[in-house]
């Protein structure tokens, strides 16, 4: 889907994901120390509202502008209630962008599902914009979900596995912390059922 199509989208809800953040998200970086934060096609900017809610200082990035306006629009709601959050919402493509080095604490991307090449392009972006003693954490839908999960893309195109991840930021001098296909359980209307995710958390040494 292209910038308008995603536009049209999220225009057409009162919101495309979830107000929480992702739970991968949420479980890997609960206990890190705010500094400086990049949420890499942040949608309507559901884990760049809840970093910042944890003290960061947050570029939230994403080519829809509908997506950044329904961020923009929380983070008014959540600071009239007097909670003043540090987000900056950029309107940029991932796989074009260029961000500065040694910018950035901690670069998230979550569900971000392209195919190989945009997809590393994103990473390897992103991923040169991490200061020393960053960490990179990317999740989003395992290839294995098509035949053995539920929901998600069923292109397998933009489908990927951990090892891919690894494979896209080979050269970039980052140290694998963890990389895992995860469980994630989701409730439907038929009842529970299980998503299965890569998660790939790495840190550049310093």
């Amino acid at each position: 889907m292209d910038a308008e199509a995603w536009n049209t989208r999220y225009a057409g809800s009162e919101l495309v994901w979830s107000a929480g953040p992702n739970q991968w998200v949420e479980s890997e970086l609960a206990g890190m120390s705010p500094g400086r934060a990049l949420d890499l096609a942040c949608g309507e900017g559901r884990n760049a509202l809840w970093l910042a809610g944890l003290g960061w200082q947050v570029t939230a990035s994403d080519f829809a502008e509908q997506g950044l306006a329904k961020g923009r629009a929380a983070q008014a709601r959540l600071e009239a209630t007097g909670r003043p959050l540090a987000v900056e919402w950029v309107c940029a493509d991932a796989t074009t962008v260029t961000w500065p080095p040694d910018a950035f604490d901690l670069v998230v991307i979550s569900y971000l599902q392209l195919a190989a090449d945009l997809r590393r392009e994103a990473t390897r972006r992103a991923a040169a914009g991490l200061a020393p003693g960053g960490t990179l954490l990317v999740v989003g839908h395992d290839t294995s979900n098509l035949a053995d999960g539920w929901g998600g893309p069923q292109e397998p195109a933009v489908l990927f596995s951990t090892a891919d991840v690894v494979d896209d930021v080979a050269g970039l001098g980052l140290e694998v912390v963890r990389a895992d296909r995860v469980e994630r359980h989701v409730e439907t209307a038929d009842g529970p059922r299980v998503a299965l995710d890569a998660l790939v958390r790495l840190r550049r040494p310093g």
